[in-house]
């Protein structure tokens, strides 16, 4: 079975990290697109820029759209506790840092202790 080669909307890998952002802007949802044009704030453009030198980063920015430029990169995302460690894949594009580190966890009780209802009540402790 031969593999498959990775596609966006169909450019491939090569095409994508050789156009521009506007050029590639054109090809996202309308939510995403709209948060490129508005250009990045400045705690996006640090992250951009310490990703261009390093190949491991941490951030507190969850909401920036992922680029062609991310791709390979690892990125620690803060989920409000820790850091959680991602590496950026290409089926990652489009969508936000944020959609990759879950802020909540699931919540699993035990079974309920002696006196939690009235059954265990008249129970005898031994």
């Amino acid at each position: 079975m031969a593999k498959r080669e990775f596609t966006y909307h169909g450019k491939k890998l090569e095409e994508l990290k050789s156009m521009g952002l506007n050029k590639f802007m054109e090809l996202m949802p309308s939510k995403e697109r709209r948060k490129l044009k508005r250009g990045f704030n400045e705690s996006e453009k640090i992250l951009i820029e310490n990703l261009k030198s390093k190949d491991r980063v941490k951030t507190h920015c969850r909401d920036i759209v992922i680029i062609p430029d991310m791709i390979g990169k690892t990125i620690g995302i803060f989920n409000g506790k820790t850091f959680e460690e991602i590496i950026i894949t290409p089926e990652m594009l489009g969508h936000r840092l944020g959609e990759f580190s879950i802020t909540r966890k699931k919540l699993a009780h035990s079974a309920p202790g002696i006196g939690a209802t009235k059954s265990s009540a008249s129970a005898s402790v031994k």
